[in-house]
């Protein structure tokens, strides 16, 4: 039995591959899983929308590889938000969950990582606020009818950076399909701002947490650091998140049109396994 698993996140490769493709690649690289993505741009909430045929074709790719789909980055709500004050843009967010849901369902993938806005492009409020806590209800509904468990990423905004305001979250709503799924490098930088151990913050959800984000960040960037070059504390935070059980880990990285994009891919893969093999032994 493997002490921990070790994903790949979608967007580390080129969008223009087929499923096949992904998987094949993830497997050689050394991944355990990949994380598809279901992030605002139409061509990925197209997804959501895809025929038996088409979930099917992903299947059969799963099938051939040997290489599983485990977990979905839902990014989507970024742009139609559950705590919008628009009705119509909240029964889309709706709309975008149920589908996510049933995606999952039929793709076994087991956790949706959801993103911790309450709204994105607009201020929020104390109505935003009360707005997502009513719809997040609903979300969590209907991802216990199929078995999905949701998992609150922590953000870049102060609404959800800490796992400790997730779980705020987690509380009020009570049900074991609602807990986090942690990005520790956003973690890092949030405890710039509060001056907290991120080690400390990650302890607060024990019994809550279902996998990591494993990702490089600098002080107020958040996206694009190669690995090696950041401050995130990964000996420190995957210590953390062991001692409270996670074995699930994704390495959250991009492809930028790079043509090495494989070796960056080879060499993740190198730095993360080295981080998780000095913790787990």
């Amino acid at each position: 039995m493997k002490k921990y698993l070790l994903g790949q996140y979608e967007k580390s490769m080129p969008s223009n591959l087929t499923w096949e493709e992904k998987l094949t690649l993830n497997k050689e690289f050394g991944f355990d899983y990949l994380e598809i993505s279901i992030d605002e741009k139409d061509e990925k909430l197209s997804r959501l929308d895809w025929t038996k045929e088409e979930r099917k074709n992903v299947l059969d790719a799963i099938f051939k590889t040997g290489q599983r789909i485990n977990t979905m980055c839902l990014s989507g709500h970024r742009r139609f938000p559950l705590g919008h004050s628009d009705k119509e843009v909240q029964n889309r967010s709706l709309e975008i969950m149920k589908k996510a849901v049933d995606l999952s369902s039929d793709l076994g993938i087991r956790i949706i990582q959801l993103a911790g806005y309450d709204v994105y492009y607009e201020k929020g409020s104390a109505e935003t606020k009360k707005i997502f806590e009513e719809n997040l209800e609903k979300c969590v509904y209907m991802a216990s009818q199929k078995g999905i468990i949701l998992g609150f990423e922590t953000m870049e905004t102060p609404f959800m950076d800490t796992v400790e305001k997730s779980m705020e979250y987690v509380n009020k709503i009570n049900s074991p399909y609602l807990g986090v799924y942690p990005d520790i490098g956003n973690l890092k930088n949030a405890s710039l701002l509060y001056n907290k151990s991120v080690s400390d913050d990650i302890r607060t959800g024990k019994g809550h947490i279902f996998a990591a984000h494993l990702k490089e960040t600098i002080p107020n960037h958040y996206r694009e650091i190669e690995y090696g070059t950041g401050h995130t504390e990964f000996i420190e935070s995957i210590t953390a998140l062991k001692e409270i059980g996670v074995r699930m880990f994704t390495g959250e990285f991009w492809y930028v049109n790079n043509d090495d994009w494989k070796d960056v891919c080879i060499n993740a893969v190198k730095f993360l396994r080295d981080k998780l093999n000095r913790v787990f032994g």
